[in-house]
């Protein structure tokens, strides 16, 4: 069952901790997605201890040699430390029995003394299932996740206990993406069985964004997601995608969902030339997933050709329902929702710009940029364009982010000239009228006839003097 392997460089505090450990009659092993990842050549990005041999009192007390201890957990207990900049979880072998629906209904028990292979038969997939002790520098793989990891093959450990948790059907999905495996038949056709009704929207979120983060090609775990019936459960307006026609002068590359899948993993590319910081970059994976999800409403044969006119607008509510599903809203702070749906909507407006390009006036673009991020839309549009096979092109995409950049409103529109507080210096009540003249010399700003505050003053008191606007107080204007 264990196997000596080249060194894992576990940092020096990690053995360190490990000793300790050892000292005091235990054992520590490094579990989960860190051994997976460093035999994969990939750097450590946190640190799971599972510990044989020691009770929890005594295992507490060995960690607080090394630092504040927080305790998760009542019956199963993890511990958390931070032991120079690393984030260490250190928890007991665990029983876990299901008592009820859903990825909570688990009745969870420490065992110190239970045994490596049955602790390890409680994970989803052979390639989590290993363990590594860095003291020893022996990989243990009771299950032959190593053979799986270098053939790319997703396995499930137990059919026994894999249903119990559904949540790893959906682990399957971004698991496959990320590590570009696949799953193995009687592991895929256990997943199309499971029930998927139980799982919260903060749960499936969890693990969509692994995918549209992680993968390098999202495409495998959407595909996977539809071959495990994930998207039939869940996002059933996805599946109208597949088998969706397209014009094969415009789309030889073949249906909306063969489209969504190369447009998805050309995002993939992009968002990381751009260093998109993670909202703003999950913004445009959804953004993307979703451009042309009001295709299978609006498609019709017009004379031979296929058309699907007016699917930016029609794909708005199926959106909606898909963001519902999965509870995105804000991100950090950052209206992801809000411009995903503006990007769905405006999609093809880089296209249909470029084809005016003599004719659109700046006044077009800035009141875009009010819509929604250029440079997003710009980057969701490339993806969708470089999608096409054979006829991918992005021409009008670049020439569309370079005029906004041009215009300096590649991120925003521009900031209003005229504000409230010169209004009432001009002697107007607030209320609805001011509102109202606000916008009319902001659209006139827009259009680039007022382009300073001076401008916007001498426009306000025009309008108002022809009485365009009421609000006036009895006031002599101090302006």
């Amino acid at each position: 069952m264990g196997e000596a392997v080249a060194t894992f460089d576990v940092p020096n505090t990690i053995l360190a901790l490990c000793r300790a450990i050892r000292e005091a009659g235990g054992r520590a092993l490094l579990v989960g997605g860190g051994v997976r990842d460093r035999l994969l050549g990939l750097p450590w990005k946190d640190f799971d201890l599972e510990v044989y041999g020691l009770s929890a009192e005594a295992l507490k007390g060995q960690l607080e040699r090394f630092g504040e201890v927080k305790t998760v957990g009542e019956r199963f207990t993890v511990y958390k430390l931070r032991i120079n900049g690393a984030d260490v979880d250190v928890s007991l072998p665990r029983r876990e029995t299901k008592i009820g629906r859903g990825h909570r209904g688990f009745l969870i028990e420490g065992d110190p003394f239970l045994s490596i292979e049955e602790a390890a038969r409680r994970r989803d997939f052979t390639i989590n299932a290993l363990l590594y002790d860095p003291l020893t520098d022996e990989l243990i793989d009771p299950f032959g996740g190593r053979a799986d990891l270098e053939r790319r093959i997703l396995r499930m450990v137990d059919a026994r206990t894999f249903p119990e948790d559904s949540l790893r059907v959906l682990r399957a999905m971004q698991l496959a993406a990320r590590f570009e495996c696949t799953i193995e038949p009687e592991t895929q056709a256990l997943c199309r069985r499971i029930d998927l009704s139980d799982l919260p929207s903060e749960r499936i979120w969890g693990e969509m964004e692994k995918l549209l983060i992680g993968a390098l090609r999202p495409s495998i775990g959407l595909q996977a997601a539809l071959d495990l019936l994930i998207i039939e459960k869940l996002f059933p307006d996805l599946k109208w995608l597949v088998g969706c026609p397209q014009d094969p002068i415009w789309h030889p590359e073949g249906d909306v969902w063969t489209h969504t899948l190369l447009a998805v993993d050309q995002a993939a590319v992009l968002v990381r030339e751009h260093e998109l910081q993670k909202a703003k970059w999950l913004t445009v994976m959804l953004a993307v997933l979703l451009h042309d999800i009001g295709k299978p409403l609006t498609t019709r044969e017009e004379k031979g050709r296929i058309r699907s006119i007016g699917h930016e607008d029609a794909g708005l509510q199926p959106a909606r329902r898909v963001l519902d599903r999965l509870n995105v809203h804000t991100i950090n702070g950052y209206p992801v929702r809000v411009q995903v749906l503006a990007l769905v909507a405006n999609h093809l407006k880089p296209a249909q710009f470029f084809k005016s390009r003599e004719r659109v006036s700046d006044g077009a673009f800035r009141r875009l940029a009010a819509r929604c991020d250029l440079e997003l839309l710009y980057l969701v549009a490339k993806a969708d364009a470089l999608a096409r096979g054979p006829v991918s092109n992005a021409e009008a995409e670049e020439w569309f982010i370079a005029r906004a950049r041009a215009l300096g409103v590649e991120h925003a529109p521009p900031r209003p000239l005229l504000m409230g507080r010169h209004l009432l210096q001009l002697g107007m009540e607030p209320g609805p009228e001011m509102g109202r003249l606000l916008r009319a010399v902001y659209e006139m700003q827009l259009e680039g006839k007022v382009t300073t505050l001076e401008e916007a003053l001498a426009l306000a008191r025009e309008l108002l003097a022809r009485g365009s606007f009421a609000g006036l107080s009895g006031r002599r204007s101090r302006a």
